[in-house]
């Protein structure tokens, strides 16, 4: 093989596809070698300017579970909530994948009103996760199996008592949406009927705290909710009026 007329990529010898068209004068070919790199250049800033630029965008580093700041947790981003071995299997049905936290075992007061179509139950799946920071009855720093000391406190500290928040662990079965099918339902669907697209998810069918909450701060929105709640967008979005 002729090692003048050939390229390498990963030790693999790559020989160029023979020329199509007549040869051009240098300066032409330079040209339109300069011309072709134009549009990839293109894209290169406009990439880089979106990096650069202050539109919202999420991930747990810098959000309010960015705990690398924080001398327990080593400077690691994740290992306070997930652990790529040794995890708790027990949280799997939680939506816990790869659960390296301690789980309160705390019984909550719950949410109650005579308004209010359904019950909830004690909280479950990964309304149970939050919790077992945002209870306060189980220390942050309480993962990989070691019992920590740093306790969860000022706004972030929900407490036992949550019969002033929004009900979790609540079964949702359309009792606060009046006729707006479409802000979740696909009505297309597919062969076994209208997809579901509501940016709010549910968990087995229930209403639970990352419902509303983004844990892991994808969007960037404030007080890491799901969307917007501009004009109670996100209020609105569940209780249609």
């Amino acid at each position: 093989m002729d090692s003048g007329n050939q390229r390498t990529l990963s030790g693999l010898a790559i020989r160029p596809h023979p020329a199509t068209t007549p040869a051009q004068p240098a300066a032409a070919a330079d040209r339109s070698s300069r011309a072709r790199a134009l549009p990839l250049l293109g894209v290169v800033f406009v990439l880089v300017g979106m990096l650069a630029s202050p539109v919202a965008r999420g991930g747990v580093a810098g959000s309010p579970h960015d705990f690398t700041t924080l001398g327990w947790s080593e400077d690691e981003l994740c290992v306070a909530c997930h652990t790529p071995h040794d995890a708790d299997e027990s949280t799997i049905p939680l939506y816990g994948p790869l659960w390296n936290h301690e789980l309160t075992t705390a019984t909550f007061t719950l949410y109650s009103s005579p308004t209010m179509y359904g019950t909830p139950i004690q909280p479950t799946g990964p309304s149970l996760l939050c919790l077992s920071c945002h209870d306060g009855s189980v220390a942050i720093d309480s993962y990989g199996g070691v019992t920590g000391t740093t306790f969860m406190s000022g706004l972030g500290l929900i407490g036992t008592d949550l019969s002033d928040d929004h009900p979790i662990s609540i079964a949702w079965e359309h009792q606060t949406q009046q006729g707006n099918c479409f802000d979740c339902h696909d009505v297309r669907g597919g062969t076994d009927g209208p997809t579901f697209i509501s940016p709010l998810p549910f968990y087995d069918g229930r209403v639970e705290c990352p419902t509303c909450h983004d844990v892991h701060d994808t969007s960037g929105t404030a007080d890491l909710l799901q969307i917007s709640n501009d004009g109670s967008e996100l209020c609105l979005h569940c209780h249609g009026k």
